[in-house]
């Protein structure tokens, strides 16, 4: 599974499976593989953050930034690991888990005012001024009970999205 030209095994998938909690089917890790294997262009077993760009549904993502920094240096494990927070099948702590390290840039465990303006920033670009990111940000911190000088950790994550109806369902293109 290390060297991308070798062929993935009953072994690896059930590996890989039970890495990712049984979040892809068989099938469909068959696939992933085929796509990782695509995006490894050198056959080291890792894929560089560059080549992901290389996927028009990723490179268009606003926050590819900051999903560049995750997925750097990933090997086949990790690139379904990553992956499988997207499916509908995923458990939702999962998924929170997965958007606190997307607003946890310097991956500190904490995410501030400032981190989560920042990606409110990447996802409404120019449509929305500095001042009404801050107010929008502000007035949600207050209505989950906190104010913009918290520190939010996962389990407030957890705490204010768990209580939501978080649809993170993206089809995942695998061939």
């Amino acid at each position: 599974m290390g060297n991308t030209s070798s062929m993935l095994t009953q072994y690896d998938i059930e590996e890989v499976q039970q890495h990712c909690n049984h979040t892809f089917s068989q099938q469909e890790t068959v696939s992933l593989y085929q796509r990782f294997c695509q995006l490894d262009r050198n056959g080291c077993g890792f894929v560089p953050a560059e080549e992901f760009l290389s996927v028009p549904e990723f490179a268009v993502n606003p926050l590819s930034q900051r999903l560049l920094r995750m997925v750097d240096g990933l090997n086949f494990k990790e690139f379904v690991a990553f992956l499988s927070a997207f499916s509908p099948r995923a458990p939702l702590q999962h998924k929170i888990e997965f958007i606190f390290k997307v607003y946890d840039s310097d991956g500190n465990g904490k995410v501030t005012f400032s981190d989560m303006l920042d990606v409110l920033h990447d996802l409404t670009g120019q449509f929305v001024s500095e001042q009404q990111r801050k107010q929008v940000l502000t007035c949600v911190l207050e209505e989950a009970g906190y104010s913009k000088d918290s520190f939010l950790v996962l389990s407030d994550f957890v705490k204010i999205l768990g209580n939501s109806d978080l649809k993170m369902e993206v089809e995942v293109p695998v061939d």
